[in-house]
């Protein structure tokens, strides 16, 4: 007995000395990590102090990441986290809209700025009423007499729409202006869910309202495909149009049809930086290092950087304006409308609805300014922040809806209850319509032997994914979505000051561009968000007035929980697409857009006023 508890007691002590061991090694590790971070943060902030104290040169825009009119949480914090795990920028950057239009304004103002130099190879892009209103800041730098030079290895679209503002574009000789077109694609399950026997239960008003069509057809309806080919037109000659009054060209020389620029490349052989060069669409083709000895002749040497003088648009800080006259408030509404509190990317009806109702209550706010950039979501969410948003409006203060890349579906529904509404000529809003999907599997569980049976009150009480849909419930379910159609024809003509019958002639869930729907009736101006302060103030008759931007700050646990994300994101791959070679890289973004959009619809009736194709040109 003694020899068996001698035994024990010794895996015991054992037992306990690697543990204290495992303990010791982990502590160590960990404090060798606060080491490596506390060093690296002091020598991130000491290069961050030189890079912000230039006593003139050039401000550098080179945006990472994508553009949006509200990032998701603190942009700062997200770069100092991104810098700490050495992350790349462009993977997780969102940079704010109205900050960097801010910024290039005070810049142009500045007497320690002396030109712009763009350099976008990390710019993922926007969309294109965000391009042109950056646009329009880099137009106003450029006439002030200040040089705007943009340089590049390549450009994509998105790229090369803000290089055109440039005085002077470099590229490289092994590069190219990746002038494509723009191009609006689904991928179509009903062959896949036919062969896995899922029965999807499709009710919907609109002939154009093919948010649904994934699920109940192999390819794009005729109705669809007339009503896309119409605005991704539209949109493809406003970026045309834009690019060739920058250029001083016609759109037909910047991208002529395909017979001819075939024929273009063969003259030079191939090669695309000396097309671009040949074509006009660049000024000079240089290396790196050439381009660095323009750059140094044209803003001087900074001998703590080693580089040219200039200063990054994330660490350039604009001057502080005093806040002047009455308050005119600035809510976003960005993402896919759902119910109840806002997530990253969406529009919760209680957090938007709450931030109305605080807009109504300051006596300080004289007016609103409520910028939409939606595809839509959930019909029961989209009623909430419209009557709240109705309420503001009710109190005396007027309401300026600024439309953003799109306010479609949803988010036109949102917007209906302004006094003024002011889109982008290539916003895209409309798609005025309603569907409701309910997917079953009871065919599915029937073919490996699983069956559903029992007893209930009602055929409503019924519905279960493992039986058919009850014909009754099929009825109602047709009825509640023709109904919720109506209302939103009625709540359009009411706001619009139409008859019901005109807005059926543009609804049917047909997409429109913001030139369009002026046309239509749907909106009162083509313009941007300045024109909305503009007009804001004109209707609050106000002769001074400051924005009261009413924006969630990012708590600590948010901070956190980001970067920690951060890590994971960088140190596994949760997004399968990034680890797959075009162009199945391509498809499985698609595939997981398209399910993560539909997956967070949460309507409670299964009600949704939501335009799948909204988001996806490319």
């Amino acid at each position: 007995m003694r020899a068996f508890r001698q035994y024990f007691s010794g895996i015991f002590r054992v037992t306990w000395r690697l543990l204290h061991f495992i303990r010791g090694v982990i502590l160590n590790a960990f404090l060798v990590l606060l080491i490596l971070i506390g060093g690296k943060i002091y020598l991130y902030f000491q290069n961050l102090s030189i890079q912000t104290t230039p006593k003139f040169g050039a401000l550098l825009v080179d945006l990472s990441g994508v553009v949006v009119d509200q990032p998701s949480i603190n942009n700062k914090v997200r770069q100092w986290g991104s810098a700490l795990l050495n992350a790349p920028k462009h993977q997780i950057q969102e940079n704010s809209l109205f900050k960097l239009v801010h910024s290039i304004r005070q810049a142009q103002e500045d007497p320690s700025i002396t030109g712009m130099v763009l350099q976008l190879h990390n710019f993922a892009g926007t969309d294109q009423p965000s391009l042109h209103y950056i646009g329009k800041a880099l137009r106003a730098f450029r006439n002030s007499g200040k040089p705007i030079l943009a340089i590049g290895d390549n450009y994509s679209q998105a790229q090369y729409y803000l290089a055109s503002y440039a005085n002077k574009i470099y590229l490289s000789p092994q590069g190219a202006v990746n002038l494509v077109g723009f191009s609006s694609k689904n991928l179509y399950y009903k062959s896949l869910l036919e062969t896995f026997k899922v029965t999807p239960h499709i009710f919907r008003v609109g002939t154009y309202k093919s948010a649904v069509e994934p699920l109940i057809r192999d390819s794009m309806s005729l109705a669809a495909r007339e009503a896309n080919s119409h605005w991704i037109n539209g949109l493809w000659k406003n970026y045309l149009d834009t690019i060739a009054d920058n250029c001083h060209r016609t759109p037909q020389q910047l991208f002529p049809a395909s017979d001819k620029l075939l024929s273009r490349f063969q003259a030079v052989d191939g090669d695309t930086a000396r097309y671009a060069l040949d074509n006009n669409l660049v000024d000079e083709l240089a290396s790196r290092t050439t381009i660095e000895h323009q750059l140094i002749k044209s803003f001087g040497w900074n001998k703590q950087t080693n580089n040219f003088n200039a200063i990054s648009i994330y660490d350039y800080q604009p001057q502080h304006i005093e806040h002047q006259g009455g308050e005119i408030a600035v809510v976003f509404a960005n993402g896919t409308i759902i119910d109840g509190d806002q997530l990253s990317g969406t529009i919760g009806s209680d957090t938007i609805a709450a931030e109305l109702r605080q807009v109504r209550l300051n006596p300080k706010i004289k007016a609103l300014i409520f910028r939409i950039n939606s595809p839509g979501g959930s019909v029961s969410a989209s009623e909430v922040i419209r009557a709240e948003l109705a309420e503001v409006r009710a109190s005396g203060k007027p309401v300026v809806v600024s439309m953003g890349g799109m306010a479609a579906s949803g988010g036109y529904w949102i917007s209906t209850p302004a006094d003024y509404i002011i889109a982008s000529p290539s916003t895209l809003t409309g798609s005025i319509g309603i569907f409701g999907v309910i997917n079953t599997y009871e065919r599915t569980l029937d073919s490996i032997g699983v069956h559903s049976d029992g007893i209930a009150t009602s055929p409503l009480a019924e519905v279960t994914i493992a039986a058919a849909l009850p014909k009754v419930v099929s009825q109602r379910m047709q009825l509640t979505i023709e109904h919720d159609y109506n209302n939103f024809i009625n709540l359009v003509a009411k706001a619009r000051n139409m008859v019901p019958q005109k807005v059926r002639d543009v609804a049917q869930g047909r997409v429109w561009l913001g030139s369009d729907a002026k046309d239509k009736g749907l909106v009162d101006e083509l313009g941007d968000f300045d024109d909305a302060v503009k007009k804001a103030a004109e209707l609050a008759k106000l002769q001074q007035w400051h924005l009261n931007w009413c924006i969630n700050t990012s708590t600590w646990t948010d901070i956190v929980l980001s970067n920690l994300c951060e890590l994971i994101h960088i140190m596994i791959p949760i997004n399968i697409h990034s680890i797959l070679p075009d162009p199945l890289a391509s498809m499985a973004f698609t595939i997981q857009t398209q399910i993560r959009s539909l997956n967070i619809l949460d309507d409670p009736q299964n009600c949704y006023a939501f335009c799948l194709t909204c988001g996806e040109v490319q």
